[in-house]
């Protein structure tokens, strides 16, 4: 099988695709699968659409040249779709619209959290499944984590690739001004990892730019409780690697958060995170417990991409005759197809 993967992959620090594109290229290459980044072979068989914004720095192919490889150089490859996006989780107004014109040249949607289905993000008359992401149990694990005493102060933890203030920062600038009051001065801890919005400084809070890797790893099982205020979150990798690394959750009860999340922590609403945080104080032995049985791992992602793609090649054939309509070259030239 020879798959193609609309991505850039980057070096250093970045966000989730990031680390989505390289996880699934490692995983087919070794079950000996080919692996390209562009479009040019004739025989691909299986092409993954990551991002709809073609002028992307990290996107190697969008939907337009996609349509254009099927119709003019392989009409035989099969399309899948990974939607990751949404206008909600940034305020944004255009991100929808693209999802939808560039989901018309999938065979199969693959939406990375349930929540998304129901958003105006895709066709609706294609296959469509959830595959949950998964973050590197070879870096991401607990052997080194150490729990908390009960003594010293429990440390909390987030880091986000993005600077937006949707990622929570209303929540991170609680705990900003909880380490300024002597009442919970010695109680608690908070380190921010990753990137800040424009003109934005913590005060109180233990601040570090991104880190990846080993290097992260390392960071985050330093501490105990991995708290994520994201809103409207469509899934995320760092909340994963947090759990990963040992940390009971504290998170959001918004966009994906509580797919990912539920029974490894405590959700909050929007006007509850102290209650949620002094739980979380009582209660955190109860919860470290259960992080043996996180599973989002990216084995488990990969090995869930990978069967759906076999399973769309063993129907090749069934998939190619249900989207012959829009396969019609005239319906590109009237601009019926986007392209």
């Amino acid at each position: 099988m020879k798959v193609a993967i609309g991505y850039h992959l980057q070096e250093g620090p970045w966000g989730g695709g990031n680390q989505f594109a390289r996880s699934l290229s490692e995983a087919l290459q070794r079950r000996g699968d080919a692996v390209r980044f562009d479009l040019t072979d004739s025989d691909i068989d299986i092409i993954v659409l990551t991002d709809p914004r073609a002028r992307s720095s990290t996107v190697s192919f969008g939907a337009g040249a996609i349509l254009r490889y099927l119709l003019l150089k392989n009409h035989g490859a099969l399309v899948v779709h990974r939607i990751n996006e949404c206008d909600e989780r940034k305020g944004t107004r255009s991100m929808n619209r693209m999802l939808r014109q560039a989901n018309y040249c999938a065979d199969h949607t693959v939406f990375i959290a349930s929540w998304l289905k129901d958003l105006h993000v895709w066709r609706r008359d294609t296959p469509a499944s959830v595959i949950l992401n998964g973050a590197d149990e070879q870096i991401f694990n607990r052997a080194t984590y150490a729990r908390w005493d009960g003594r010293e102060p429990l440390r909390l933890v987030t880091h986000h690739w993005g600077g937006n203030r949707m990622k929570g920062f209303d929540v991170y600038e609680t705990l900003d001004r909880l380490l300024a009051d002597s009442e919970w001065r010695n109680r608690i801890e908070f380190t921010y990892i990753g990137n800040l919005p424009p003109g934005f400084a913590f005060a109180n809070a233990r601040y570090l730019r991104p880190l990846q890797g080993d290097a992260l790893a390392r960071e985050l099982s330093s501490h105990h409780v991995y708290v994520t205020a994201s809103v409207n979150e469509p899934a995320g990798m760092h909340h994963i690697e947090g759990a990963l690394c040992g940390l009971p959750l504290l998170y959001r009860r918004s966009g994906a958060l509580p797919e990912y999340c539920a029974g490894f922590g405590i959700g909050f609403d929007d006007t509850d995170f102290m209650a949620a945080l002094q739980q979380m104080l009582e209660q955190y032995g109860s919860h470290v417990e259960k992080l043996s049985a996180y599973s989002h791992t990216a084995e488990r992602m990969c090995a869930e991409y990978i069967a759906l793609f076999d399973r769309m090649l063993a129907q090749s054939n069934a998939m190619r005759e249900a989207r012959r309509p829009w396969r019609n070259p005239w319906l590109v030239l009237r601009n019926q197809v986007p392209l």
